[in-house]
């Protein structure tokens, strides 16, 4: 299969998913998404492939998130909210094998889900986590909340969410967020040997285990449908679209004359 947005590649029974848009700073669109869905699925249901890695092109970015460029109210793709997040976020977890998140630059806002998603994720010292959601009018309701809440805790969670800071790939490791943190210049080296041991294992132990990992999480993929609706129509109120304006005006949003009584 061609594709527009992505670079596929299999390496010693590796499969490598790279969001191919470094000039947008690996942020998706509708095609992104549908592309990642379908790589994602070819990559899990190969028999000659035991481990996917996910990867952004460039240095600059892992993935920031939904393409603001393309998001009027919603944005250019299908979906719920103009793109199928809940289909991909479904596959990532749903797909029988493990999935990296090679992370060597940003992981912001949507990336920053995916990142947490992913089964493991390593991370170059120069990589930077962080949500924006708040800041662009936007949150993710479902797995980038309750998922980064089982994943670093509560506290940490509503922190990352409401304050809309940035973390060094060293904070990321303290809370959790990443497996491992190695100089900027051995991460690939370091992902290619992960994946090396990961293709050694047992194929149906660890498909095995990854579903029992999941499901103690499971109910959110119910919420995250639910709040889903919720975003659609979040999205085509004008506080919404104020933190989108304010992102490509490159000004500071003005959301208290939205504030309810």
């Amino acid at each position: 299969m061609n594709y527009e947005d992505l670079l596929y590649e299999v390496r010693n029974g590796v499969a490598w998913i790279t969001i191919n848009r470094p000039d947008k700073m690996n942020a998706f669109r509708g095609t992104t998404c549908d592309e990642l869905i379908k790589a994602l699925n070819k990559a899990g249901y190969d028999r000659e492939v035991g481990c996917i890695v996910l990867a952004g092109a460039g240095d600059r970015a892992f993935c920031t998130g939904g393409d603001q460029s393309a998001h009027d109210g919603n944005y250019d793709g299908r979906g719920t909210i103009g793109l199928p997040m809940e289909e991909l976020h479904a596959v990532i977890r749903d797909v029988p094998k493990p999935v990296i998140a090679r992370v060597q630059g940003y992981a912001i806002g949507g990336g920053n889900v995916i990142a947490t998603l992913c089964d493991m994720t390593i991370a170059s010292d120069k990589a930077v986590f962080g949500q924006v959601g708040p800041k662009v009018g936007s949150v993710d309701p479902g797995w980038g909340t309750a998922y980064l809440a089982a994943v670093v805790g509560e506290k940490k969670a509503r922190e990352i969410w409401y304050m809309c800071r940035r973390y060094s790939a060293q904070e990321a490791l303290a809370m959790g967020l990443c497996n491992v943190v190695v100089p900027h210049e051995l991460l690939d080296a370091e992902v290619a040997k992960w994946g090396r041991e990961l293709v050694e294992k047992s194929p149906t132990a660890i498909a095995i285990a990854k579903r029992s990992f999941n499901a103690s999480t499971e109910h959110i993929r119910g919420i995250g449908s639910l709040g889903m609706q919720a975003l659609s129509l979040y999205y085509n109120t004008d506080e919404s679209k104020e933190g989108v304006r304010a992102f490509l005006e490159k000004r500071k949003p003005d959301f208290r004359k939205f504030a309810g009584g």
